[in-house]
């Protein structure tokens, strides 16, 4: 290539048989009893103290060279007793998944919640509601467009046991959710079935393998716990791989992080009951066999079933209506020309209905209206308001009102959500009414009945009536 710089003849540095022997004298019994422990912690410790002890005495440039040593030492180790016995280093055959623990509602202010453990890791997943207003903004190549739902995935230090800086979001972060956010996207109900801007934050507290798989289970758990009515639930798994040179094979399923690290795949498989919603792969070989593939598939399926059978004793659909806290939409559809006397001048007219009702509302191009309350009281006054604003009250119906002022010819009576009327006083009451306060006081709330609307909208209410 003409821009291409000069390749350069790589070398690896040739292994010193005096001092492997020594490193493997020192270590490789210790090493062979650490990774007899099936508890991480305590593995982890002795592998640590055997390493130690074989690096006493050396040298600099020993030391540096012993490191990929022990390394091969350990590969050796665990990835031989696969092979040879079908164990893993936590005991588990190759196709057992670690046991797994599905909750819901674990943070009762949240709008959904779940915590999912399997073996030693463990997700905190919320789900947030929200409104239009709530939507992404993404300013693409191709043009801006809305996102709807977003999912972020958090893998704090401490969840390795590691003390660190935490900062700007990692690309490992961005990628682990993206994939999460692809295994759930397409089991998501229509907007115009659930009009809510979902935002989800996976927090990861524990990892030994395979928390973006943890997550896409916890996403699912806690989305259905929101009350979202997804399509079917959705669950993750990571399947592992050890390939030797003479073409032995085994495929591991729900690996921890030592099997992904010494091993030669990580591979995530995401979906439902009927089918993949998702894939990843990462490979440390030149590639893998057909046969490879169709283990690893089909394992995976038996894997990711069994997850949602344990996910289906927390909650195997969603929850009827949405919590409360959350906000409740209500959609009605007006006449486009109608629009602007909702906005009002300047945007008087809504920003007076979301001030008064504490409703959100948003507004779409095509005369649709969604009111978003966490009350129901708030929600009916904001939806009342906007009727009375696009429609007129009907003659003979009786609608509920409040008495805004008191006059000595009758009252002038709010109601149809923002619509005033007069009763006079001699439609009060069906007997002779000498004082208006006899009969009704400001703030009262009462029932009157439409008995006509003249040609300048003035309205004639009657109570009696």
């Amino acid at each position: 290539m003409a821009c291409a710089k000069e390749p350069w003849d790589f070398q690896p540095a040739e292994v010193d048989a005096a001092l492997e022997a020594k490193v493997k004298s020192a270590a490789e019994a210790a090493l062979i009893d650490a990774y007899k422990v099936q508890v991480k912690q305590e593995r982890s410790e002795k592998v640590s103290a055997a390493k130690k002890a074989a690096l006493e005495g050396l040298d600099e440039d020993e030391v540096n060279a012993a490191g990929g040593i022990l390394k091969t030492i350990e590969k050796k180790i665990v990835r031989g007793n696969i092979i040879s016995t079908g164990t893993r280093i936590d005991g588990r055959d190759t196709k057992t998944v670690r046991p797994i623990v599905a909750e819901v509602g674990a943070l009762p202010r949240a709008h959904g919640s779940a915590l999912f453990t399997r073996g030693e890791t463990q997700a905190l997943v919320v789900t947030t509601l929200g409104t239009g207003q709530d939507e992404q903004i993404v300013d693409a190549l191709e043009g801006e467009y809305r996102e709807n739902f977003m999912l972020h995935y958090n893998f704090p230090p401490y969840s390795v046991g590691e003390a660190g800086r935490v900062g700007f979001t990692s690309r490992r972060e961005v990628g682990h959710g993206k994939l999460a956010w692809r295994a759930v996207h397409p089991l998501l109900p229509g907007k115009d079935k659930f009009p809510y801007t979902l935002r989800v934050v996976s927090e990861v507290t524990e990892s030994n393998g395979s928390s973006s798989m943890a997550t896409v289970c916890g996403t699912s758990l806690a989305l259905m716990d929101a009350g979202v009515p997804l399509k079917s639930p959705v669950a993750g798994i990571a399947m592992g791989l050890i390939l030797e040179d003479d073409g032995q094979f085994a495929v591991l399923s729900d690996i921890l992080g030592d099997e992904d690290h010494l091993g030669d795949m990580d591979f995530k498989v995401a979906g439902t009951e009927n089918g993949i919603t998702s894939l990843q792969m990462d490979i440390k070989i030149s590639g893998i066999t057909e046969e490879i593939m169709r283990q690893a598939l089909a394992q995976a399926t038996e894997g990711r079933l069994h997850i949602l059978d344990e996910m289906g004793k927390a909650i195997d659909a969603a929850r009827d209506g949405v919590r409360d806290g959350a906000p409740r939409i209500t959609q009605l559809s007006v006449a486009k020309d109608k629009i602007r006397d909702i906005i009002g001048t300047g945007g008087k007219v809504i920003r007076e209905i979301c001030e008064t009702t504490g409703a959100k509302i948003d507004i779409d191009d095509d005369g649709t209206v969604k009111v978003a309350a966490t009350t129901t009281e708030s929600a009916d006054a904001a939806v009342n308001w906007i009727k009375s604003i696009v429609d007129d009250p009907e003659v003979g119906v009786t609608y509920t009102g409040k008495v805004v002022k008191v006059v000595d010819f009758g009252a002038f009576v709010n109601f149809f959500g923002n619509r005033d009327g007069l009763v006079h006083i001699s439609e009060l009451a069906p007997s002779r009414v000498a004082k208006v306060t006899d009969i009704v006081n400001e703030g009262d709330e009462v029932r009157v009945k439409v008995l006509e609307i003249d040609g300048r909208g003035k309205v004639r209410l009657s109570i009696k009536a």
